[in-house]
């Protein structure tokens, strides 16, 4: 029975020392690595399981500091992500605005003006009164791109009657 009992308690202490050797954290451990740790323990049962109770355990005083106890887990909780986030936002807007407006700019300088049809004949060639053709090609019509003058029936209106469809 003593002999059952010492190999019962070598076997807990065994499989105790390498339990814990495994469970602490690397940094912890005093006098080699963890991985030299779990070899000496492992090949050494009784030896290595006293040596790292007695040298490679950390002191109860050890605590270890998280890797990253600063930094949010999730990106939305980070507030300098959230920051760039609308930083970056608001430059795609701005440049997209730009893209806009010079786009708008290069439209009016080929098509000669931002008011080229429709001018009340002030300053400009023929005496025409606005909406009439003077005779130049250049007063007859819209430019290419502009829309031109609305004809009744056309989508979306009524003729006479009232009545959309029929013409």
């Amino acid at each position: 029975m003593p002999r059952v009992a010492i190999a019962v308690a070598v076997l807990a202490l065994y499989v105790y020392g390498l339990v814990d050797v495994i469970r602490t954290d690397g940094r912890l451990t005093r006098g080699f690595s963890k991985t030299t740790w779990i070899i000496m323990v492992a090949l050494l049962p009784l030896i290595g399981a006293a040596l790292w109770f007695l040298i490679g355990r950390p002191r109860a005083s050890a605590v270890a500091q998280p890797v990253y106890q600063h930094h949010p887990t999730a990106p939305d909780d980070d507030p300098d992500f959230l920051r760039n986030l609308e930083q970056r936002r608001r430059q795609a807007e701005a440049e997209r605005l730009r893209k806009l407006r010079d786009d708008a700019a290069r439209k009016n300088q080929a098509d000669g003006g931002p008011h080229r049809s429709g001018s009340t004949g002030t300053g400009t060639t023929g005496t025409a009164a606005p909406g009439t053709t003077s005779g130049s090609s250049d007063a007859g019509g819209p430019a290419a791109g502009e829309p031109g003058p609305r004809k009744p029936g056309a989508a979306g209106e009524a003729n006479a009657e009232g009545n959309p469809e029929a013409k």
